[in-house]
């Protein structure tokens, strides 16, 4: 592969999961292992880096190429304060006093618009929301002025209001300092944000390399134009077409539910809804807005401090009491995770992993259990020779069939989905929706779709809840909440979705040749 990137521009390098875009990248900045061999050319600012001793890549890397990665709770030490991972990367590459390192941490700290920096010092990464440790890490990659930052998919575990932030910080921040950024990512509405050239990578291979503008107006291979077929550049492509809520037997009820927990304000205040039969509910907001709390609370993992939670009309969880989810209930409510890695055993068999939950339930004849993980492998479209393979060595997509499927397994009611899809390339993610969609249909499950990618929610659900603070803003079918939200709060979301600079622009652009 070839490509270059210059001074105040932005290079994307974008493709689905396994297609080398980090990979390229690691090997052209010397971080991949010994056993990799790296064949080429890589020059910066002229000088031939590729192969150059660790002395000179020392001196390079941090000074000259900063690096921001796709998740800072797993890049920040978690046992050193903001001040302390910010002052190793100011005092890496030069000496600096005790006096002016402070000030240039704080300085930092005000450069990436992170409010009270100097009450902030103290903190660790736990004290930090989501967007507020990316900008942490940001703020280490520009310690040195590097001339070029590479980001690897730097807003990807975030929700659209704190992407959009991030997005505009990175602009902001290149104009100020003419640096060059290298932009990896798989959502093509992301870079549309963002990009001035685009890197279109598959198979380890460079398929297309262009302007953007060339990209996303007339893109030459096929691949391309798959990937932005699959890409939500201006909202959801399509809408679920559900039948009307009131025609379906509700099958869950929340009412008046309240959460509080002693180091944070309230939570969830007074939230009520209720879930049909075979309906697919999608739950959205902002990091903090409570939604993860709600499906814990649904799951049996959490008890309320105030109101109920009913299954089928028999309360199982409310503030004055234990949280009653034995035996069959308990079967009727599983939990899909965001992380497969974190949620599958790293040391266990995909078979052994599916066969668990039929064990737990009792089932002990060896062939029976073979049939029902084999019919469990066709129920998410999996194909049998994983079943002798650990969760590390099968796709990422993969995974999050296996953790579909352990979920599924006893034949829930309820299907409980936190952030299914967020890790998943667009191409992907779209798989596991179709697969979603296909679980409800065929098997009448109902699904609570946690979710902060609107687009997937707008082409999953069937009808939406927007929660703010903990607290239910605006509620509605998917289409009508879309097409003509009425809370400020959502048209805010909304209007943060990627794919909007690029629509603008094209838009800005063909009135200004009218007019020409």
């Amino acid at each position: 592969m070839s490509f270059d990137v210059e001074p105040g521009r932005t290079l994307a390098i974008v493709g689905e999961s396994g297609s080398g875009k980090s990979a390229s990248l690691l090997g052209a900045a010397g971080l991949l292992p010994a056993s990799a061999s790296v064949d080429g050319s890589v020059l910066y600012r002229g000088q031939e880096i590729l192969g150059a001793s660790s002395a000179v890549l020392r001196k390079i890397r941090g000074a000259e190429i900063g690096f921001i990665f796709q998740d800072p709770l797993s890049n920040l030490h978690p046992l050193k304060t903001i001040a302390d991972q910010i002052g190793e990367a100011v005092s890496a590459h030069r000496s600096i006093g005790r006096k002016e390192k402070r000030e240039r941490i704080l300085e930092l700290l005000s450069d990436v618009e992170i409010s009270n920096p100097a009450k902030r010092l103290e903190d660790y990464p736990r004290h930090l929301s989501g967007g507020m440790r990316q900008r942490v890490m940001i703020a280490m990659a520009i310690a040195s002025n590097p001339g070029l930052i590479i980001a690897d998919e730097p807003t990807t575990a975030l929700d659209v209001t704190v992407q959009a932030s991030i997005l505009d910080l990175l602009r902001r921040l290149q104009e100020r300092h003419r640096t060059a950024l290298m932009f990896v990512s798989h959502d093509l509405a992301v870079v549309s944000d963002i990009a001035d050239d685009v890197v279109v990578m598959r198979d380890g291979v460079v398929v297309e390399y262009a302007g953007a503008d060339s990209i996303y107006s007339t893109p030459k291979h096929s691949y391309t134009q798959a990937l932005l077929g699959a890409a939500r550049l201006d909202g959801p492509r399509t809408f679920a077409q559900p039948a009307p809520f009131g025609s379906r037997e509700p099958l869950l009820d929340v009412a008046s539910l309240g959460r509080s927990f002693v180091s944070q304000q309230t939570v969830l205040d007074d939230v009520s809804f209720s879930l049909g039969k075979g309906e697919i509910l999608g739950l959205v907001g902002e990091s903090g807005s409570g939604k993860s709390t709600i499906g814990r609370l649904i799951a049996g993992l959490d008890r309320p401090d105030r109101g109920t939670i009913a299954l089928s009309g028999a309360p199982y969880a409310r503030a004055d009491g234990a949280i009653k989810l034995g035996g069959d209930l308990r079967r009727k409510i599983q939990v899909v995770f965001q992380d497969p890695y974190a949620s599958l055993n790293p040391r266990r068999s995909v078979e052994a992993i599916l066969t668990d939950p039929y064990v737990i339930a009792g089932e002990r004849d060896a062939t029976r259990l073979k049939d029902l993980v084999r019919q469990l492998l066709a129920d998410v479209e999996l194909p049998q020779a994983v079943l002798s393979r650990l969760p590390s060595q099968i796709s990422g997509g993969q995974r999050q069939r296996v953790a579909i499927a352990r979920a599924i397994a006893l034949r829930p009611s309820l299907l409980i989905a936190d952030e299914p899809v967020s890790a998943l390339d667009i191409t992907t993610q779209a798989k596991i929706v179709e697969l979603l969609r296909s679980l409800r249909d065929r098997l009448g499950v109902s699904i609570l779709f946690i979710s902060h990618d609107l687009g997937v929610v707008g082409e999953l659900c069937d009808r939406v809840i927007v929660l703010e603070r903990g607290r239910i803003v605006e509620a509605g079918p998917a289409r009508r909440i879309f097409e003509r939200a009425e809370h400020d709060y959502t048209k805010r979301l909304l209007a943060s979705m990627p794919g909007g600079r690029r629509q603008n622009k094209f838009i800005t652009a063909k009135v200004a040749s009218h007019v020409g």
